[in-house]
């Protein structure tokens, strides 16, 4: 029975693994900088990854790749990586993994639309509505009605909301110029390309931002190391190759839809360890948004 089910299984194990790493990502965000924690997780990252593309392929780095698959899947990274996890990361700081990982739910339809513009990919008719019921749950979290002036207003910061949602520009977008890029070239290769395009991207910005002093200070604060290497390792480590053992093992829309319950994984583990007030409307629009991208894929 399980044997039928691995992608199934998979896709579930990424969906806890994107819960952890977000969570320990807005812990040692809010401890010591969005920037700090983006560059540290990706040398993480990249070390790990380059362990296990030399075991899966025999190659520590990706030299069999050709110049085209380095541009665009640079690019991605770049992105993806760079300007997506930028903007995601200051989120986390500002309103929180839960409601960020909520507003990442309009990855799946900016990603439908943009491969709709960029590669004529069809949408069906119940896309377009699960599209719709996705920004209607998002609406029914981050909108809440006054009533004394009987207006409506937005629940949380306009900064961290805007922020969130540029990162789901950067993961879309990413997405798409990655899927130019692979082709039919190893995804584990694919990923460790991107990483070390964001490298260059993120030491590029911290060097304009002058914030190499607060690297230092990160690499020297433990508890914010240790939440960083829980982040990198359950993220784009096993997260990532997990994610890629389902789509093997299982059709892309089942395999998306499982992962999507991220929002909802996470309400108990942002009670249980960031000691967060859930309201039941927040739980509701987290259910609703899982429905709407469910609907992507049917």
């Amino acid at each position: 029975m399980l044997q039928s089910h691995l992608g199934e299984i998979a896709a579930l194990a990424t969906a806890a693994c994107w819960t952890i790493s977000a969570v320990a990502f807005e812990a040692a965000g809010k401890k010591v900088g969005s920037i700090s924690v983006n560059l540290i997780r990706l040398f993480i990252a990249f070390a790990l990854i380059s362990l296990l593309n030399l075991f899966t392929r025999g190659m520590l780095l990706p030299s069999d790749a050709s110049v085209s698959t380095w541009l665009w899947l640079s690019f991605s990274g770049l992105i993806g990586f760079v300007i997506g996890d930028l903007f995601l990361f200051q989120a986390y700081v500002q309103v929180g993994a839960r409601i960020s990982m909520l507003i990442m739910s309009t990855v799946p339809p900016i990603t439908a639309i943009t491969g709709f513009i960029l590669m004529g990919e069809r949408i069906t008719l119940l896309g377009l509505v699960g599209m719709v019921i996705t920004i209607v749950g998002i609406a029914i979290v981050i909108l809440n009605k006054d009533p004394e002036n009987k207006i409506v207003r937005l629940t949380y910061p306009v900064k961290g909301l805007i922020y969130a949602f540029i990162g789901a520009l950067g993961q879309a977008f990413g997405l798409v110029f990655s899927k130019f890029g692979m082709g039919s070239y190893n995804a584990i290769a694919a990923t460790q390309i991107r990483i070390i395009a964001a490298i260059i991207g993120f030491s590029i910005v911290i060097t304009f931002s002058k914030n190499w002093g607060k690297l230092y200070k990160a690499i020297k604060d433990s508890k914010a190391m240790k939440n960083i290497s829980i982040g990198s390792v359950f993220g784009p480590v096993i997260g990532v190759s997990l994610s890629l053992f389902a789509v093997q093992h299982a059709s892309t829309g089942i395999v998306s839809t499982i992962m999507s319950i991220t929002p909802i994984l996470i309400i108990p583990m942002s009670i249980i360890v960031l000691k967060e007030k859930v309201v039941p409307r927040e739980i509701l629009g987290a259910i609703i948004c899982l429905i709407g991208v469910s609907l992507l894929f049917l």
